[in-house]
């Protein structure tokens, strides 16, 4: 297997985990939980933003802390976001669950996500198309479960917690096996595994939507993994700095 980040980057990436766990060593279980209740605010936002919700932060803040739902704004776009939340609360409170993905895990986190969206909780049969690109995901069911199952396989054979991460994000999306939450079923699926293995959790805040798209984009229809890696890279980074 090839290894996803140049040793430059890992040295990097290891660099901040180890800031990031002095710094978590040193804050009372109080702080812990104020700073992943931040975390989970800013990652719900922006996961739904990249699919087109139009809450802001603030308005996702008050959503979260005061059950307010924003004015103007459709019922599904406040049920994303709390999904979002529930979801994360699912992976906080079973931390050892996600040390190893198998695809009930996935279907799990799918379910909490598409909860009350008109959304199938079950793996896709047919074709999916996917905006702005002609790349075409699997269309058979059969199929689709096995490249779940493989995915998985993969990923816990990797050691690398940040390559699993990686992978994660990239081919579940990829494979797209669902009719819809496919990415936000992927970025929470990461942030499980980098909780399950005691790493910094990425809320993609200052991820731009359209950039994220393009990165995606780029990835399905030439395998090209550099503009993704180097968002991901990003991401990581401003989370071990700008959390706990």
């Amino acid at each position: 297997t090839h290894d996803l980040f140049s040793q430059e980057e890992m040295r990097t990436l290891v660099e901040r985990q180890r800031e990031f766990e002095e710094r978590w060593k040193g804050l009372s279980p109080v702080l812990r939980q104020k700073e992943m209740e931040r975390l989970a605010i800013d990652l719900s936002w922006k996961s739904s933003q990249i699919e087109g919700n139009t809450y802001t932060l603030l308005q996702t803040e008050s959503l979260f802390k005061e059950g307010k739902r924003a004015k103007g704004k459709i019922k599904e776009e406040a049920a994303m976001l709390l999904n979002h939340q529930a979801a994360l609360d699912y992976v906080l409170s079973h931390p050892d669950y996600f040390g190893e993905l198998k695809v009930e895990n996935i279907l799990e986190i799918h379910r909490f996500l598409t909860k009350g969206l008109g959304i199938p909780n079950k793996i896709r049969s047919g074709r999916v198309g996917i905006t702005g690109t002609n790349y075409k995901p699997l269309s058979d069911a059969r199929q689709i479960q096995k490249a779940l199952q493989d995915v998985c396989d993969l990923i816990n054979f990797k050691q690398n917690v940040l390559e699993k991460a990686l992978i994660t994000l990239l081919l579940i999306a990829y494979i797209q096996p669902f009719e819809d939450g496919n990415k936000r079923t992927a970025r929470i699926l990461c942030n499980a595994l980098l909780l399950a293995n005691k790493y910094c959790p990425i809320s993609f805040r200052t991820v731009d939507p359209d950039d994220y798209r393009y990165a995606t984009l780029l990835f399905f229809e030439q395998n090209s993994l550099p503009s993704f890696k180097k968002m991901f890279i990003e991401q990581f980074e401003f989370s071990t700095v700008n959390y706990f």
